[in-house]
């Protein structure tokens, strides 16, 4: 396909969440899975060489288009907009939610030592974490894990990405 890479940039730029590579081939039925991912690697390069305000990253199983963190101030002058904040109790719960995943309400509450209902409503509201099922016992209570803008929010590719134990302790010393 002679306008492969052309079309590739124009679909992750059109798109509203990460764009995953067999996604793509689904649209450029000429292409292969392996062709694309060495166009998306060529045209990520061709953003960092150039140094543009743009960049392609890979986040949540896909591709998506961002601004590049140096022309953050300006992108927040310009739009007026805030980053979307969490409090330390949401973010506390999504860490829970996030390490421990599938999880209920009530293990959350025992790491954590406090209700959790509010805050749950609140980062399902946020679309942090979502409801993925019930637990088969008595009551079958709800179970919760985290979604694919948690993992866009926090720049991960997937879950393997979050920082282990070890890795938090030390940050903390």
């Amino acid at each position: 396909m002679d306008n492969g890479k052309a079309v590739i940039e124009a679909l992750i730029f059109v798109s509203g969440s990460p764009l995953t590579v067999k996604r793509i081939a689904h649209v450029l039925e000429g292409m292969s899975e392996r062709e694309i991912r060495e166009t998306v690697q060529l045209l990520i390069s061709e953003y960092e060489e150039r140094r543009s305000g743009m960049r392609i990253v890979e986040v949540a199983g896909g591709y998506q288009l961002r601004t590049h963190q140096d022309v953050a101030e300006w992108i927040k002058k310009f739009t007026g907009l805030k980053p979307v904040s969490l409090s330390r109790a949401a973010l506390e719960t999504l860490a829970v939610v996030a390490y421990r995943q599938p999880i209920m309400k009530s293990e959350i509450e025992k790491v954590r030592g406090v209700n959790v209902s509010g805050t749950l409503k609140g980062l399902l509201e946020k679309n942090m974490i979502r409801i993925v099922g019930r637990k088969d016992v008595p009551g079958r209570p709800i179970i919760y894990g985290t979604t694919k803008k948690f993992l866009e929010v926090f720049n991960l590719k997937d879950l393997s990405e979050l920082p282990t134990l070890r890795e938090l302790k030390e940050l903390g010393e």
